[in-house]
């Protein structure tokens, strides 16, 4: 059998333009000898969708564009994702489903068995879950229809435990040819890994090829990579899609053809820089947006987010704004001014000196002669999210914040001031990170350097007082980020971090004492591209006002 995987890039919401992808997919993979195609899960509605479930229109419209895209498909069936009321007397309202369009009707319904309701998921929100997955019979084959999360109970992986029940253990009676997975499975850095070895763990167990369709692009935070696939009956991965771009193709599972090689994944920093690309990109023309400004401090945030921003949007559609005051060093000017020129974006400088000796002179009376201290140093950084909020609104264009997920754990970071924007682009990238991306991207274009060296080479600073570094304040980056690791996404306690890693007790209590102080500023952030296993959005959600410490 010719099985088409349609890896398209679905905007939740949008039932005309998802319902015009699915079926031009179709059209295209009809056209290449699919006799069977698919595609990702909840590709009608797009995903998630959340609350939006709940509006009364909602899933009526699903269900009418669902109606619509199978009235279009053939005699070639077409398996798609899409949500469905759930009509029985308890349980939640709604459905994850995949429903079997063929000769112009709905043929077939089938639902998603076991719903994540940890990280970034909720779908134990919306939908009832089915009691057993579905078996189908075509052309001979019985086939095992799955969603998503059905695949994840191998006991390699973590999630494994959170379920009471095994939907592929009562696939094991119907002996099925070939399993189907419909999918909206999120990247983040190393997820891949854990992802093949799930579908390739299913393929052995039923000693049967899986095609396994995933979503591609960006919703909100999230980060879909596509690399949908072909894993053959002993596992071994026999063809995929290329990750974070939308593609079609047509694989035949025969047995003599199931011999090609696979093409290999990016490597980390590749696949880093293209979902973050890909992130921006969608959350930028999703939400009706063709330009993008930043403030451009010289330091190596903001020359990243630069330079994401300019491959997402088009360097013409990117404005870098300096906004020196008169404790900014030349240096950084300059290496702001560089940047902009080697990008070809948009270069804008716009001193703030007068607006904070302004704010200063009006704030004199008040403070009674106190002493300076970060009120002042703050002063600067909101002078400058103002001005920054202004040309946003002025010029329609969507504000990116630059810090990194260092400084937003430790609070290191203005409220109102550079933590303004639309979007926090490097939000979820450690310090480290941040600087190792850099590093590779002006590798990837040398003997260009994109970068100026200086912006990397040079000690980080805030540059809100005189000869100010970041190291005044906290660790090197390096023991930083190994710390904020282990307590943020491995959960470790504070005893648990001193005895790991040895360093000062002291020190590792201060740091974790501002990751929890800081809930607050991160509350009120700008959403951010995930990249991580726990990032600070949907998937983390710990109480501002709390006690407990660890």
């Amino acid at each position: 059998m010719k099985i088409g995987l349609a890896q398209i890039n679905t905007t939740v919401g949008d039932f005309d333009g998802n319902r015009r992808k699915i079926l031009e997919a179709y059209k295209a993979l009809c056209a290449r000898g699919a006799e069977l195609i698919v595609y990702p899960e909840l590709a009608v509605c797009g995903y998630p969708p959340r609350d939006l479930l709940f509006k009364s229109s909602f899933v009526p419209d699903s269900q009418a564009a669902l109606h619509a895209i199978a009235k279009a498909v053939d005699t070639t069936p077409a398996v798609v994702g899409c949500v469905i009321p759930h009509s029985g007397e308890h349980g939640r309202p709604f459905a994850n489903a995949a429903a079997w369009c063929e000769k112009g009707e709905v043929r077939h319904i089938a639902r998603k068995c076991l719903l994540p309701n940890y990280d970034v998921f909720d779908e134990a929100r919306y939908f009832e879950p089915a009691t057993e997955p579905t078996v189908l019979s075509y052309k001979g084959k019985q086939i095992g229809v799955t969603i998503c999360e059905d695949l994840w109970t191998d006991s390699t992986v973590p999630t494994h435990r959170l379920y009471a029940h095994d939907p592929l253990k009562q696939l094991d009676v119907a002996a099925p040819d070939l399993i189907l997975n419909l999918s909206a499975s999120p990247w983040n850095l190393g997820k891949e890994t854990i992802r093949q070895t799930v579908i390739a763990a299913a393929a052995r167990r039923f000693g049967c090829p899986v095609v396994y369709c995933n979503l591609i692009g960006g919703n909100d935070e999230l980060i879909f990579d596509g690399r949908s696939c072909v894993v053959s009956s002993d596992g071994r991965l026999y063809g995929a899609l290329p990750s974070f771009v939308e593609a079609h193709a047509v694989f035949d599972l025969a047995p003599s053809s199931m011999v090609e090689a696979a093409k290999a994944p990016l490597d980390d920093l590749d696949a880093l820089h293209a979902a973050l690309v890909l992130g921006l990109r969608d959350y930028a023309h999703k939400s009706g947006f063709t330009q993008a400004l930043l403030g451009l401090s010289g330091g190596v945030d903001s020359a990243l987010t630069a330079v994401i921003a300019a491959e997402a949007l088009g360097s013409e559609n990117v404005t870098g704004v300096s906004l020196p005051s008169v404790i900014s060093s030349q240096h950084s000017r300059d290496d702001a001014a560089a940047l902009a020129q080697n990008l070809g974006i948009i270069y804008k400088t716009l001193p703030i000196q007068s607006t904070v000796a302004a704010a200063l002179s009006a704030l004199k009376p008040l403070f009674q002669n106190r002493p300076e201290d970060v009120t002042e140093e703050n002063i600067q950084a909101r002078v400058r999210g103002t001005l920054l909020m202004a040309l946003s609104n002025k010029f329609r264009s969507l504000l990116l914040t630059t810090g990194n997920k260092s400084e937003l754990a430790v609070g290191y970071c203005t409220l109102y001031g550079d933590m303004c924007g639309g979007l926090a682009v490097l939000s979820d990238l450690p310090k480290t990170l941040v600087y190792a991306l850099a590093r590779h991207l002006n590798q990837v274009h040398a003997p260009r350097c994109l970068i100026p060296v200086n912006t990397i080479d040079k000690p980080p600073s805030a540059e809100l007082r005189p000869n100010q570094r970041d190291e005044d304040t906290l660790p090197p980056y390096e023991v930083l980020d190994e710390i904020l690791r282990r307590y943020i996404e491995q959960g470790e306690s504070t005893r648990e971090i001193i005895k790991a890693t040895g360093f000062a007790e002291a020190l590792v209590r201060d740091i974790v004492r501002k990751v929890d102080l800081n809930e607050y500023k991160r509350k009120q952030a700008a959403p951010g591209l995930r990249v991580t296993s726990v990032a600070f959005g949907v998937g983390r959600r710990i109480p501002i006002v709390q006690r407990y410490i660890c």
